[in-house]
């Protein structure tokens, strides 16, 4: 088959999952699954149709058990109030300004991303601030925004995710990709700020006045109060265990899976050492895991099959082909802002490794380094946050309540601003260039294209 049919193939299999889950025709779990078997059926890939969704199985049954095991252990925590001090102190902290309260999540999102781990983010920021969102009457989709893109942004640090990702497809130093970035990421953080004080302005706005909320006592958050599982005399065993687990997971000690296995069988032998209880607590936040489990390993039948048929590096490929000789030296600037829209249809793994080789090959032919194009692909991880492959996304939207495609249609339009900011400073700053010499580019590295 040829790669520009490969390629059609794959953009029309995009373009109809997103289509039924924005307009609530089939719920994610079904588009995730039918939609790429129907295309791989359709494309003649009947008969490795098997061996590429185990391929995508066994690719994120990592971060299935991470997810799986965090739920739990953070579920644990709730239940034993460890996060109890926290929301009462943040109730008094941001009193009953909407602004103040927006703000004060942003603000925590950014802090707490700086582990790597956006489903810790989600379980942190949300756990806090989502109760107080509730009592103020403050639309829960801004707390969704401001997380996906405090995480999408600190995500970039040479721990998170996507930059390892990009040195090791590119042969480039890690410090080499990050540090020229870190001045516009800076400055993008100020941008999260800044909108969640608008954003802020206008709920407050909406709602007017609204009575100064005065702490209440034994108000844990999203745990249902009166319950009898409040384990205070443990407060600070917990909070070490905690610190503990989420150093072991920014320092890689262990494997996030197993830091997160340790972690839980920790909690539950301290707070709750009878087994009839542990099994009533795992149960219990089961019904939350599940629906997670069964959309990320929905989401690795989409990007097994994409990857698996090869429509992916096709993708790639038919991008690179559509730029224009005379537009070569805008590489970096182009990838940049096609890096958002590619890494929201498709997989971070798909993306860095797949296709940034192909467009840095390209590039070298322009005057522009590998490591230029390192950074600018990077750029987009505020669109990638409200990707539906991601599998956090589920986990935000789990916690909020709230529809996916509700999600995205919100945050879409202030995810590409800040995904803007993010490219502009970056060209500000020096990170990557507007236009390069045109001269090519000699590397020790030698060929960035997979063979």
């Amino acid at each position: 088959m040829s790669q520009s049919l490969l390629a059609g193939l794959g953009y029309g299999m995009v373009a109809v999952f997103m289509t039924l889950i924005m307009t609530k025709r089939a719920s994610a779990v079904v588009a995730l699954i039918a939609v790429p078997i129907v295309f791989a059926l359709v494309s003649g890939f009947g008969a490795d149709l098997g061996g590429m969704i185990m391929k995508g199985v066994l690719a994120l049954a990592p971060t299935a058990v991470v997810l799986l095991f965090a739920v739990l252990y953070f579920g644990i925590m709730i239940d034993a109030g460890l996060f109890d001090p926290m929301v009462r102190a943040v109730v008094r902290a941001v009193g009953s300004d909407p602004r103040r309260v927006t703000v004060g999540s942003a603000l925590v999102a950014l802090l707490v991303s700086l582990d790597g781990d956006g489903a810790t983010t989600a379980l942190v920021t949300v756990t806090a601030f989502l109760p107080i969102y509730r009592r103020l009457g403050i639309n829960p989709l801004i707390l969704g925004l401001l997380l996906g893109a405090a995480n999408g942004l600190i995500n970039i640090v040479p721990w998170g995710g996507p930059t390892p990702r990009v040195a090791a497809a590119l042969r480039v130093d890690v410090n080499d990709i990050f540090l020229p970035l870190l001045p516009a990421i800076l400055i993008s953080a100020t941008g999260v700020l800044a909108l969640a004080w608008y954003l802020g302005a206008k709920e407050r706005r909406r709602l007017g006045a609204v009575a100064e909320l005065a702490p209440i006592e034994g108000f844990g958050g999203v745990r249902d109060e009166g319950t009898g599982l409040e384990r205070p005399q443990f407060f600070w065993l917990n909070l070490i265990i905690t610190l503990a687990v989420l150093a072991a997971a920014v320092a890689h000690i262990l494997p996030l899976p197993v830091v997160f296995m340790i972690g839980l069988v920790i909690a539950l032998a301290l707070n709750y050492p009878q087994v009839g209880i542990q099994r009533i607590r795992i149960a219990a936040h089961g019904a939350n895991v599940l629906p997670i489990i069964l959309l990320v390993f929905a989401a690795a039948v989409f990007t097994g099959i994409l990857d698996g048929t090869g429509m992916v590096k096709a993708m790639g490929a038919s991008f690179v082909g559509v730029v224009p000789p005379s537009m070569g030296r805008h590489l970096a600037v182009i990838t940049a802002v096609a890096s958002g829209p590619l890494t929201f249809v498709m997989s971070n793994d798909a993306y860095y490794f797949g296709i940034v080789p192909v467009i840095a090959e390209a590039a070298a032919h322009y005057g522009v380094s590998a490591a230029e194009i390192g950074r600018a692909c990077l750029l987009g991880q505020n669109l990638h946050a409200l990707s539906p492959l991601v599998a956090a996304v589920y986990l935000v939207v789990g916690l909020l309540d709230v529809e996916i495609g509700a999600m995205q249609r919100f945050a879409l339009k202030w995810a590409a601003a800040l995904a803007a900011l993010l490219v502009l400073s970056a060209v500000v700053t020096g990170a990557i260039p507007f236009t390069a010499s045109g001269h090519p580019q000699h590397s020790n590295q030698g060929s960035f294209i997979e063979h």
